[in-house]
């Protein structure tokens, strides 16, 4: 089919029976956050969800200012702190001895930046979304999965597994990892860390030892690493214990296992090391992402969260890109919209958006490969990291001001990426053991 371009009508919300303005594929934090920001400007929002239900699985989300920025302009970061728990300082430490490297002061951070750092439990986050979207009149369907988009003069379409085709003047692919739509678009291939990330939110009565919950902690460690932190409340401890694979690196398929997870903490402190027998052994997350592409736009398909972007864990930005995505699509949309006859220039809306965001999200994903890198360091280049991170001052925030900053809407507006450190450029401290030496 044909591709063109073109500005279309537009109508304000109404019943579900209605043809949309907006497909979304995904009913997940990108999904619903993008279909959230397109019904406030007015527009009809369909989401079509595979599964029987909506809802989210893992445990807990970091949340910064970058996007807690956008949820106050939503009317919705009240009720999210009042689900999660805003800490007062994040903390890397050293996994093999417990020392602390740096932290961040995020009282201070919240004054530099205007908003909070806060966590809270992914299905928390996810249903507030979902919530204000049924609020707003979107309509929210469930088994409805997608397996083939299209596109064609001024509309885009998705095919379903039974057989049904659905159309609108804007398809939204925010369908996740593995997403057709990427496929279809760009047909590249996951990329495999080799590691993989064990998680376990339980109740905080079920925690012999004692955690300080006013903190979001994270252990470094020759490849691994671990984070806890406290969520509802302080009702709940989170953790996560990510390690790389022998068993991915010899090409096994069966990798990841739980005796892995035990042997790769083996030789870790003690506060990591009592984390480990908490975290659930029944499933676990390998870790993928892709390389950046430019081009997330087919004709009036768009790619947003993962399925554009899915980055590795370690700057703790994949949900709020997403969120990000869903602002800055609809704040296009409203720039592109003609109030004389209520008409949408998507075409423009979709290429603007493109412009800025693959260019902000390849930062991300590129640099969260980078500080897992240094996260995971062994030897000399592990004692000569932890010279560079104890070095840094507290206020220095100089390595994340290009990502907590206001959310840009073009590439003029993406601030200065900051610059590394070169690790040779240090002399390492010899008294500090490596993992290979404990």
């Amino acid at each position: 089919m044909a591709e063109s371009s073109g500005p279309t009508t537009t109508s304000t919300v109404a019943d579900g029976d209605a043809t949309p303005d907006v497909l979304v594929v995904g009913g997940g934090i990108g999904g619903l956050s993008a279909a959230y920001a397109l019904a406030r400007e007015g527009l009809r929002v369909r989401v079509l969800e595979q599964a029987p239900e909506f809802g989210e699985v893992g445990a807990g989300l970091q949340v910064a200012p970058n996007c807690t920025r956008i949820l106050h302009e939503y009317g919705l970061l009240e009720e999210v702190k009042s689900l999660g728990v805003l800490p007062s300082a994040m903390l890397m430490r050293d996994a093999v001895d417990g020392s602390e490297l740096t932290r961040l002061d995020l009282r201070d951070l919240e004054e530099r930046y205007s908003f909070p750092y806060l966590v809270i439990h992914r299905s928390d986050l996810h249903a507030v979304l979902l919530r204000a979207c049924r609020e707003l009149g979107v309509d929210l369907r469930t088994h409805q999965r997608v397996t083939g988009y299209d596109t064609a003069d001024d509309r885009a379409s998705v095919t379903l597994a039974d057989g049904r085709v659905e159309d609108a003047e804007l398809v939204i692919a925010a369908d996740g990892l593995h997403s057709v739509a990427r496929q279809w678009m760009a047909g590249d291939d996951l990329v495999n860390s080799a590691y993989v990330a064990y998680r376990g939110a339980i109740p905080l009565a079920d925690v012999t030892r004692e955690v300080n919950l006013d903190e979001v902690s994270v252990h470094v460690g020759p490849r691994c690493h671990f984070v806890q932190y406290g969520l509802r409340g302080g009702e709940m401890l989170n953790q996560v214990a990510v390690f790389e694979s022998p068993k991915a690196l010899a090409g096994e398929e069966d990798w990841g296992t739980p005796d892995e997870l035990d042997q790769a903490f083996d030789d870790t402190c003690e506060d990591v090391r009592a984390g480990i027998p908490l975290m659930w052994r029944d499933r676990w997350w390998r870790m993928f992402d892709r390389d950046p592409i430019d081009r997330w736009v087919r004709g009036r398909v768009v790619l947003l969260g993962d399925a554009a972007h899915p980055p590795l864990q370690y700057l703790a930005q994949g949900a709020v890109m997403a969120i990000e995505d869903g602002w800055v699509l609809a704040r296009h949309v409203t720039r592109q919209r003609r109030s004389t006859t209520d008409t949408v220039d998507w075409d423009a809306a979709v290429r603007a958006f493109e412009a800025v965001r693959t260019q902000h999200c390849r930062r991300v994903v590129l640099t969260a490969r980078s500080w897992g890198e240094l996260w995971h360091l062994d030897r000399t280049a592990r004692l000569r990291r932890n010279v560079v991170l104890r070095d840094r001052a507290i206020d220095d925030y100089s390595f994340v001001d290009w990502l907590y900053g206001p959310t840009a809407l073009v590439p003029e507006e993406l601030p200065p990426m900051f610059q590394p450190i070169p690790l040779d450029a240090v002399e390492a401290e010899r008294d500090q053991p490596t993992l290979t030496d404990a």
